[in-house]
């Protein structure tokens, strides 16, 4: 009697369950596709305004700057630029490596290779976005900066452009702007950051909320801006969404 009454109630709970999860099932299956783009936010293009005419005038420059790059790559002894030639051994010595080791490669180099120095005391006023060559003449540079120079290296170890976006998120705790590369590598996106050597994927960054990605083609601004403080996504009220309009300076001087 035991046996049969498990088979009797067995089924009637199964089934009740069933009809309990069916709903859930549906919404979940409602639920918006992850975006592409790092941390997993949608992003909606910017087609005007003082952020991206300053993100087109830094492609013209990076266009000139990786053909002169690849002149060089391809002549060395005729390359008469030694700003090229010393991001070319960093990309030379990245093209030995494969994977992770390969991006790591150029973010620990690029890091080392460059002297940290805000626009202000470099160009005389906030926010000024240099072409890699003209931050390797100059030795020196901000967060940007360094993202720029990595987002050229990267391109010539083969990385392809689609694999590439250089993010803009708001420091939460000290209030200020600051610019990284992320790289995907096997379906992850890994944050390439001035601040430190080590590498750690999008999830695991902490204390930082995204603002603004930008891609060979594209500016885009997030649609969500959560405070990656916990490991979990906030929505902020609409008063605190960042507009491009409103921003002339866009990266703090102390990144």
């Amino acid at each position: 009697m035991l046996v049969c009454g498990l088979a009797w109630f067995g089924p009637v709970s199964a089934a009740r369950a069933q009809a309990q999860i069916a709903p859930q099932i549906a919404s979940l299956a409602e639920l918006p596709a992850q975006s592409p783009e790092p941390f997993g936010l949608s992003a909606t293009p910017i087609a005007r305004g003082g952020l991206h005419d300053k993100w087109q005038g830094l492609q013209h420059r990076l266009d000139d700057d990786m053909v002169q790059l690849a002149l060089c790559d391809g002549d060395r002894q005729g390359c008469v630029s030694p700003a090229a030639l010393k991001l070319l051994d960093i990309v030379d010595a990245a093209r030995l490596r494969e994977g992770r080791a390969r991006y790591g490669e150029i973010n620990r180099a690029v890091n080392l290779g460059i002297r940290s120095q805000s626009d202000e005391a470099q160009h005389g006023q906030p926010d000024v976005w240099t072409s890699p060559l003209a931050t390797f003449i100059a030795g020196t540079g901000d967060c940007e900066d360094y993202a720029i120079a990595k987002f050229a290296a990267l391109r010539l170890t083969g990385i392809p452009a689609d694999d590439l976006r250089i993010v803009i998120m708001r420091d939460t705790i000290r209030g200020e702007d600051h610019a990284v590369i992320a790289a995907r590598l096997d379906g992850h996106w890994l944050m390439l950051d001035n601040r430190r050597l080590a590498m750690v994927e999008d999830i695991a960054v902490r204390n930082f909320r995204p603002t603004f990605v930008m891609d060979r083609d594209s500016l885009r601004r997030y649609e969500a801006l959560p405070v990656l403080a916990d490991g979990t996504i906030r929505q902020p009220a609409s008063a605190g969404l960042v507009r491009a309009a409103a921003l002339p300076a866009l990266i703090a001087s102390r990144n």
